[in-house]
């Protein structure tokens, strides 16, 4: 029996380099890639929350034992997403929802109650927006010859924020690092300020006479977060409130000119809006001038829903069902103010992910999804919101992939991997 015996010659020294150099180029391709999603993790500990029914996740429905003003308490609210009404002013989640989602956070807990749903308590965040809340006090609203029916304003509710603080943190300085890695959501608010206004019939002069005090009010809310700790803090503009069923329903009666060809949409309503809106941005201006470490953007709630009523069947709604609520007392926009949503008489459509409007003031869970994709995506935030925080980047870049609709970029987590993957490939030629 012959044996062969096989020689295994060493490699040649600059071989064994190589070979330990492509070794190093692999690790460190491979720490890098589990780093990726380390790096787009939670960017805020918590999410804080100020603002009216847009907002608010539950307060209103605790502060009335249960049955809110609205509804909102009642079914079919809530039927879409919770299956059961949780007293927000919608068929499911709303856009602080979503945010919440975007961050990895949990859904914000409204103040009234909420600390008794959750074993952590208000540890991921706390939610003080009150369906009807206004901006100004009632103090000021009735200087102005102004009735206000709810009582929850900014003032209130940052007087709960004040009260509750010492309860997230031990001394100033924790707050303030608290705070510091924390977003901080203020509004929208002024909505009902000017709804209020409308509905006691006051003129447009008036109206605009509320403006300065309605941004006085935000823009002082923002300089006290600020000074508490605050760093990034997200404020919204108002809706374009010519479209709404509500409204469109109150001055029905307006002039053919009044209404926009295009949307029918009342003009001079959703001009009063954008009106508004400016004079925030102003403002918010002057804020990140006076405040140059804190991160200010305002979101474009007008622009990110005009969007939609300019074409409905882009994002998936009606074009002919665009103007009415899906939940309503019957009439050409499917609202009636003696007979609203949650009255058992009410008319409910069959699919609420067609419709923008819910219940005729609020809108549907697809209508706040679609504006809060089109935020957190970047295209009407100022600054650039997922800029602030990777993850959200990647979460919507997720979302648009499986729902079909985007703006057309990568996720973060997508750059890095593609990143890697080309830095990989290359050096493994170098080394070999």
């Amino acid at each position: 029996m012959t044996m062969v015996i096989s020689t295994l010659r060493p490699k040649p020294a600059h071989t064994q380099i190589k070979m330990a150099s492509f070794s190093l180029v692999l690790s460190f391709a491979i720490l890098l890639s589990g780093l990726g999603p380390a790096l787009a993790s939670n960017c805020y500990e918590s999410l804080i929350s100020f603002g009216d029914s847009i907002t608010d996740t539950g307060n209103l429905f605790h502060l009335s034992g249960g049955n809110p003003r609205g509804g909102s308490g009642q079914p079919p609210y809530g039927e879409t997403y919770f299956h059961r009404s949780t007293g927000r002013f919608s068929d499911g989640r709303l856009i602080i929802d979503f945010i919440a989602e975007a961050l990895g956070l949990p859904l914000v807990l409204p103040y009234a109650g909420g600390a008794k749903q959750s074993g952590d308590g208000f540890k991921y965040g706390v939610n003080f927006a009150v369906g009807g809340a206004t901006a100004l006090d009632s103090g000021a609203s009735n200087k102005m010859g102004l009735l206000v029916i709810n009582g929850y304003s900014m003032k209130v509710q940052m007087g709960w924020f004040k009260k509750l603080l010492p309860s997230l943190c031990a001394s100033a300085s924790e707050c303030k690092d608290m705070l510091g890695k924390s977003l901080l959501l203020v509004g929208e608010i002024g909505g009902n300020d000017y709804y209020d206004a409308l509905m006691q019939r006051k003129t447009l002069d008036e109206l605009h006479d509320l403006v300065p005090n309605v941004v006085s009010v935000i823009g002082s809310t923002i300089t006290e977060l600020i000074g508490m700790g605050a760093r990034t803090i997200v404020v919204p503009g108002n809706f374009p409130v010519g479209c709404s069923p509500a409204l469109l329903t109150s001055f029905q009666n307006s002039s053919g000119s009044d209404y926009d060809t295009s949307t029918g949409c009342i003009k001079w309503l959703n001009e009063f809006a954008e009106y508004q809106n400016s004079k925030l941005q102003e403002e918010l201006h002057s804020l990140r001038e006076q405040h140059p470490s804190a991160t200010i953007i305002y979101a474009d709630y007008y622009n990110a829903t005009m969007s939609i009523f300019r074409s409905p069947a882009s994002f998936g709604f009606r074009k002919e069902e665009v103007l009415k609520a899906c939940c309503g007392g019957g009439g050409p926009n499917n609202y009636n103010l003696t007979l609203q949503c949650s009255d058992s008489r009410a008319k409910v459509c069959d699919d609420p992910s067609e419709y923008v409007s819910w219940d005729g003031v609020h809108m549907t869970e697809a209508a706040y999804k679609t504006i809060s994709n089109n935020l957190l995506a970047g295209h009407l935030a100022m600054p650039i919101v997922n800029n602030t925080c990777p993850r959200i980047a990647q979460k919507i870049g997720v979302d648009q992939h499986t729902s079909g609709v985007g703006v057309g970029f990568l996720a973060t987590r997508d750059v890095t991997v593609w990143f890697i993957f080309v830095i990989f490939y290359l050096m493994y030629f170098i080394v070999m």
